[in-house]
């Protein structure tokens, strides 16, 4: 066990009283430490159940960008209500023999500190990455290299951040090894509605998994009718350079292993709009700060990550098999790449 140390964000010390709390539920180790300023800040991995690495996994990850706080407090939620469950549910004890749960709910603690997207040294992790986007992206927001004073810098070409450098030795140790895999990466700050993107975020090319995330997108919309959110490639709203996930996904295609990351942006504008006095403190334009909104937030996501459990779980059941690959893709196509191979052969 680790000492138990106060730090300077409530997220990290609610993931140390998570720990105390889940006891033999919960394994933990810290896959790097980051070093800002006098604080020695730990990057957590969390693992809740029993389930061995030949089982499919799941990972929830928040905090990539520091002034999200919510995102975090989402995974932190659900974790809490997991590991409460799991002292008295042995159904739940029993299906979590079946399913790898990991958990990053802070990978970029600095920037919570400084309440900015970016991290300790001024980098957006989530345009660090070592992949150019193969159409135009827009100025600044799909990531630059001019100076850390503006956002969405994207660092050093040829050496990634250390956040950055331990997710991704945590997806190819962890996800890549698994049967099955996905990520759900919690975010905030854009549009009114929740969205679900899949990627690419750097080229508006589907990818070769397309047919599977439409299969999860119905089952989805089946299990869940009146569910919140907007489920289609990031490329549909913006492109970008340097997307983690982008190069996680093409580095797990390339090892023929199948990892399906998904990226959920909490859309903060309806909260400015019932709330428009967020808009003079800065953490306003990607949190909810009336203290009601955000348990409703927390409330929200928990029946979606749920989910998401079951679906890694039962993988076998709802992924498309052979032959109903081509529809699946030729549907997907339709909804989301607007081609309708009808009206091409005309």
């Amino acid at each position: 066990m680790y000492p138990k140390i106060h730090y300077p964000i409530q997220e990290l010390n609610k993931i140390q009283q998570l720990i105390e709390l889940g006891g033999s539920f919960i394994e933990h180790e810290i896959l790097e430490t980051v070093h800002f300023r006098d604080y020695q800040l730990p990057l957590y991995l969390l693992k809740v159940g029993a389930a061995t690495p030949d089982k499919p996994a799941l990972a929830l990850t928040g905090g990539i960008h520091g002034l999200e706080k919510i995102g975090s407090q989402v995974i932190l939620a659900y974790l809490e209500s997991l590991l409460k469950q799991l002292s008295w549910d042995e159904s739940l004890r029993e299906e979590l023999k079946q399913v790898q749960l990991y958990f990053l709910p802070a990978i970029n603690p600095a920037g919570m500190i400084r309440k900015t997207r970016a991290n300790g040294n001024g980098v957006d992790l989530m345009r660090n990455a070592p992949i150019d986007a193969e159409t135009r992206v827009p100025l600044l927001l799909g990531g630059q290299r001019l100076t850390t004073r503006f956002p969405w810098y994207r660092g050093n070409r040829d050496n990634m951040e250390p956040e950055a450098l331990a997710l991704c030795k945590f997806v190819r140790e962890k996800l890549m090894t698994a049967p099955f895999s996905m990520a759900l990466d919690c975010h905030s700050g854009f549009g009114f509605n929740d969205q679900l993107w899949f990627p690419f975020a750097y080229s508006k090319e589907p990818i070769h998994h397309l047919p599977e995330v439409f299969a999860l997108r119905n089952l989805l919309f089946e299990t869940y009718p009146n569910h919140v959110y907007t489920f289609e490639p990031q490329s549909r709203v913006y492109t970008t350079h340097g997307d983690l996930w982008d190069y996680l996904y093409l580095e797990a295609q390339e090892s023929q292993t199948m990892f399906l990351p998904l990226t959920m942006e909490m859309g903060s504008w309806q909260w400015i709009k019932k709330n428009p006095r967020q808009l003079v403190q800065l953490l306003g334009f990607f949190h909810p700060i009336l203290p009601h909104r955000i348990r409703r937030v927390l409330r929200r996501h928990l029946t979606f990550i749920d989910f998401l459990k079951n679906a890694v779980r039962s993988y076998h059941n709802w992924l498309p098999s052979s032959q109903q690959r081509a529809h699946y893709e030729l549907a997907a196509l339709a909804l989301w790449y607007d081609q309708n191979p009808a009206k091409d052969a005309d």
